[in-house]
């Protein structure tokens, strides 16, 4: 039995996000008799164990805690400074677990999170083999700037690499730019696509429908983003701007831009068009998409983006940019003759590209129906988490076994 360990900033059952989804839903399905894993991670909640069994990973915490956290403590000293603090308290760690251990090999997950740590613990332990995976969201230049201060350690942690793993063909790039030189293998997120294509008895969905008080003759447009910069609402909310009355915009997620988002939907009279329903949970986005009419996430950057994959297998109309990693996927009827159409591509910050696709999807019903079917189609064959989980599965014994 091999034994790897996990460098991940964050895990269950806290402030989780695709790349801790990504590490619980692979590991759950690779036997513990043949990878034994460990997840090294910042406590942040005092109310957590040090050290526990989730599904198949042992999770060892570390770190400054505070009872019960929000998201707001975790910009606030010291919850403010773990992130800086776990670049090198998480390789002082994973030097004493692997005394304990004597881990074969480690999984870097999110270079801007830990290629330090485990470039670190690789050049005192050359032996262990050393698996990067990147999921970054924010665009590579601003990763980069914000390494300048320890740049030689974070380079390393791609040079350093045995092997690299990438959710997307823009990110394979960015890590050769970074000059790793090994073995690579774009391996994407997947997603529940059967959960998200669940089929819901009308009278729910219409119960949804009234719930977000959306009327017949109304078209909802639905979002589940993060409030920033890079997920672009506010190109959403000027292009609701341009688009007839019964035009609705429904925004799922928080974050820290939500303030001024609330403040141009005001600014621009669409304020009552504009609705912020805050978090939803997983089990119940399913239903909430169903109840709209079009996604859209017109993002200014992405490394790939599970909540486009997700409104495909849902049957919802995507609306989306191709940056970075969305190009992997979101194919355009113009701008992709080439490939079946999965969805409307516009250009990054283009709110009059976003309101021409609207008008598009509203005027071409029988259009919609052909990308819906191509969509779900593709969701379901290329992002299952059980072929994901098996293409991780050969990546690390390849790794292992060259050890």
């Amino acid at each position: 039995m091999k034994k790897v360990l996990i460098f991940s900033l964050n895990y269950y059952p806290r402030f989780i996000g695709g790349a801790e989804v990504a590490i619980k839903e692979i590991t759950d399905r690779i036997a513990p008799e043949e990878i034994e894993f460990h997840v090294l991670t910042l406590q942040v909640d005092s109310n957590l164990s040090k050290e526990e069994q989730i599904g198949n990973t042992t999770v060892h915490r570390i770190g400054a805690t505070r009872p019960a956290p929000t998201m707001s403590d975790l910009k606030k000293y010291p919850l403010h400074y773990l992130k800086h603090w776990y670049q090198f308290g998480a390789f002082f760690a994973a030097l004493r677990l692997h005394r304990a251990h004597h881990f074969d090999g480690m999984w870097a997950m999110m270079a801007h999170s830990t290629a330090i740590p485990a470039g670190l613990f690789k050049t005192f332990h050359p032996e262990v083999k050393y698996l990067l995976t990147l999921q970054e969201g924010d665009p590579p230049e601003h990763i980069e700037r914000l390494a300048r201060p320890v740049w030689p350690l974070f380079k390393r942690g791609f040079t350093k690499a045995d092997a690299l793993q990438p959710i997307s063909n823009f990110l394979l790039a960015w890590g050769r730019r970074m000059g790793f030189k090994g073995s690579s293998k774009v391996i994407p997120n997947a997603v529940n696509a059967a959960h998200f294509s669940h089929v819901y008895p009308n009278a729910e969905v219409q119960i949804m429908r009234e719930k977000l008080g959306k009327k017949p003759n109304e078209v909802f447009l639905v979002t589940t983003s993060r409030l920033v910069h890079k997920n672009a609402v506010d190109d959403v909310i000027n292009a609701i701007a341009l688009l007839p009355e019964n035009v609705h915009f429904v925004v799922y997620g928080i974050g820290p831009d939500e303030e001024v988002l609330k403040k141009l939907a005001q600014t621009k009279g669409v304020e009552s068009r504009v609705h912020f329903l805050g978090q939803i949970g997983h089990d119940e986005m399913p239903l909430a998409l169903k109840a709209c009419n079009i996604f859209i996430r017109p993002s200014r950057s992405e490394g790939m983006g599970n909540s486009f994959v997700e409104a495909m297998a849902a049957e919802l109309p995507v609306i989306a940019t191709q940056e970075g990693g969305i190009a992997d996927f979101l194919f355009d009827e113009k701008r992709n003759p080439d490939k079946p159409t999965t969805g409307w591509a516009v250009d990054k910050d283009n709110p009059k590209q976003i309101a021409e696709a609207v008008r598009d999807i509203i005027a071409r019903p029988d259009k919609v129906q052909e990308v819906l079917k191509t969509a779900k189609a593709l969701a379901f064959d290329k992002y299952d988490w059980n072929l994901i989980a098996k293409d991780m599965r050969t990546l690390f014994d390849e790794m292992l076994e060259s050890r």
